[in-house]
């Protein structure tokens, strides 16, 4: 069994480390209520931007459009497949990070061309340990996501499709359900699919409200789609960042937690210890004690 001194120095060491957790615990409260808030403010004008391009496809539904090229003439195992990956920039998040590799290794075993785009420090070095094809000029990272940022993004990943680098886009990333659940999802980004916006079906025999486009649909269309997506890596990049700092509440909470029963564990035995430390001293005292009163 340890000595005082011992489990005195760990205990100390315990409520250290429980101080760290406990600050780790408050700073990503912090950073969840400004990623929420952050994401509340701007969804508006991108649920209105999505409502724009459904209006344009219920006036004109067989429309022919860059954005909405499936590309169908391709084999499947031919079809070069890009994945956005949202992963954290550090740990000490519970099982956020794996999640989201489980996902993006199912994703790439699934055939053709796949190609990664990685963001989140953490992710990167995953990747490269595996071998797996990845871009290594995509550095991004994922602390404090910015309009800019998700712009920069969304522009490459169009470049990427539009010059036929890449047949699909899509993005990996953690979706918050509520406070005590996440989901990993992939949505695709590139092709969109008219149904997305709204049933089409028989709209031809509708009467819709008389629109002038000005210049053009296909001209509105590219203006609009790219604003458009870059709201939607934004909110998949704020949803991310929301479910790390989550993740990394959960898992800071119990560590706190794991380590207040650690103290009490050590305390009860430290008390022990003591005791018996005590009991041994008045032993020897009173033996000491009875051996000077018979040398008397």
């Amino acid at each position: 069994m340890a000595n005082a001194k011992e489990i005195q120095n760990r205990m100390k060491s315990i409520r250290d480390t429980m101080k760290i957790t406990n600050a780790m615990y408050m700073i990503s409260s912090s950073k969840l209520k400004r990623a929420r808030k952050a994401l509340a403010d701007t969804e508006p004008y991108f649920y209105a931007l999505q409502a724009g391009i459904g209006r344009i496809l219920r006036h004109i539904p067989d429309i022919e459009h860059r954005y909405f090229d499936e590309r169908l003439e391709k084999p499947k195992e031919e079809r070069k497949k890009g994945y956005i990956v949202v992963s954290g920039d550090k740990g000490l998040a519970g099982s956020y990070n794996h999640n989201i590799f489980k996902l993006a290794e199912a994703k790439a075993a699934e055939g053709g061309h796949v190609e990664l785009f990685i963001l989140g420090e953490v992710g990167r070095q995953y990747f490269s340990k595996k071998n797996m094809e990845i871009d290594t000029s995509f550095r991004y990272t994922v602390q404090k996501p910015t309009m800019h940022r998700a712009r920069m993004i969304a522009e490459r990943m169009i470049e990427n499709y539009l010059d036929g680098q890449l047949d699909e886009v899509s993005i990996i990333y953690t979706k918050m359900v509520n406070p005590v659940s996440m989901e990993t999802e992939v949505q695709q980004l590139l092709p969109l699919h008219k149904a997305k916006f709204g049933d089409l079906k028989d709209l031809v025999e509708i009467h819709q409200e008389e629109i002038a486009f000005v210049p053009s649909a296909e001209e509105l269309l590219n203006r609009i789609v790219p604003n458009y997506l870059s709201g939607i890596i934004y909110g998949c990049l704020v949803e991310s960042y929301a479910s790390e700092q989550n993740s990394r509440m959960t898992a800071m909470d119990s560590a706190t937690n794991s380590a207040k029963e650690m103290l009490r564990d050590l305390s009860i035995q430290y008390n022990r210890v003591r005791q018996a430390a005590i009991t041994q001293e008045i032993t020897e005292i009173a033996a000491g004690a009875k051996a000077q009163k018979q040398k008397r």
